[in-house]
């Protein structure tokens, strides 16, 4: 009996400390403001949509947890709608309007260029969290950080993956000629294959949102031996419909690409053809197979939204907003310039697309490439991998 009583009391005390922790962690204040700029419609919404999801549950969780700085965190969203001009309006109310103390988002290169130079100016850094370019820091000097890998090193691990394991000595590549992502990723994978030995068979071009491929398909079977893969240089709008014309004309060599197939929008559209496609990407968003920090993710999102995460951009986004916050914390201070500073010395950041350490006097983080392979119609997971060398920017 005296042990019951015992343990009901210990249970009790328990609960109270909860309480007591809770209560004592409730921000207060004026909320500490980050601005977020997201494509959530247009032709880049299949990857910032979920970005923009991932930075908001961040965000409810840090809060929940106790806010920056004993002050709550607000996120002040706003919809790029894939165009330049809205996002550049955007920017100018983050910065003139809203007062916001650092800026975040994008999947793409140039959506980000739009909008990273007006909080350059304003002294504000620039977070993006999905977009790859690795001339971005130089681009936007001293203000723009990124969360993700860059172009050139999914592109070498692309190239070395095709090269190393599935045995690749000839490669197709087809280019978006429109985007600045897809220009570099296709330059990049071609310079680190040839580079291995691999040879480019042939190499063509076509402009984003193109629909009908026909005359690409033709001339790529007019070489009458097919080359051992097709590496396809798209963004996400443009992924489903080349892998399903693509498939329909009988081509059935592996496909590669990178983080612009990772969307949901390229089994919806290709369906079954998506079969024997792999792409480089941030982090395997899966229940089973991703690590423990991606499950837990998975597991908020799915009760926050309804729905698993679309892909590893909802984990970009995740990360991106956690990592602004925790520069602020270390910083003690929403003074840009303190903010700043704080985020170029972080240093093993536990994000869920990987831990993100800057070097010293750099703005892109180290970190390792996934590799997906789609087999029935499921994203899974081929290797994860650093590659052994990645072309200079």
């Amino acid at each position: 009996m005296k042990r019951r009583m015992l343990l009901t009391v210990l249970l009790i005390v328990s609960l109270l400390s909860g309480v007591t922790a809770a209560f004592a962690a409730e921000p207060s204040g004026e909320p500490i403001k980050i601005g977020a700029i997201y494509n959530m419609t247009g032709a880049q919404s299949s990857l910032d949509g979920p970005s923009a999801n991932g930075a908001k549950l961040a965000v409810k969780e840090i809060n929940a947890a106790g806010g920056v700085l004993g002050r709550p965190l607000e996120l002040v969203l706003y919809d790029g709608k894939t165009d330049a001009a809205t996002i550049g309006n955007a920017a100018t109310q983050l910065v003139e309007s809203d007062k916001v103390v650092a800026m975040m988002g994008f999947s793409d290169t140039d959506m980000v260029l739009a909008a990273a130079p007006i909080a350059a100016q304003a002294g504000l850094v620039f977070v993006t969290s999905g977009a790859t370019s690795p001339k971005l820091p130089e681009q936007v000097p001293d203000y723009l950080f990124m969360a993700c890998f860059g172009d050139n090193v999914q592109a070498a691990a692309g190239a070395e993956y095709a090269v190393n394991t599935l045995g690749a000595k000839t490669a197709y590549l087809l280019i978006d000629k429109g985007m600045e992502f897809t220009l570099l990723l296709g330059k990049y994978f071609k310079e680190r294959f040839t580079e291995l030995g691999g040879q480019i068979v042939l190499e063509d071009t076509y402009q984003t949102g193109d629909k009908d491929f026909s005359a690409q398909i033709t001339k790529l079977k007019a070489l009458g031996t097919m080359p051992d893969i097709l590496y396809i240089s798209s963004g996400p709008d443009d992924a489903g419909t080349i892998v399903k014309q693509f498939r329909d004309a009988g081509l059935d060599k592996p496909i590669m690409s990178g983080d612009g197939f990772d969307t949901p929008l390229l089994v919806q559209i290709a369906g079954k053809s998506a079969d024997n496609v792999y792409f480089a990407t941030h982090s395997l968003i899966n229940a089973e197979l991703g690590t423990e920090a991606v499950k837990k993710f998975m597991a908020a999102y799915q009760a926050e939204y309804g729905n698993p995460p679309e892909n590893a951009f909802a984990g970009l986004g995740y990360d991106a907003a956690r990592l602004l916050a925790d520069a602020i914390q270390r910083a003690g201070s929403t003074d840009p310039a303190a903010i700043r500073q704080a985020l170029g010395e972080t240093k093993d950041f536990p994000g869920v697309t990987g831990t993100i350490t800057y070097p010293a006097g750099e703005r892109i983080p180290q970190k390792g490439v996934t590799i997906i392979l789609v087999k029935d119609e499921q994203f899974t997971l081929a290797a994860e991998l650093v590659p052994e060398k990645a072309p200079a920017p």
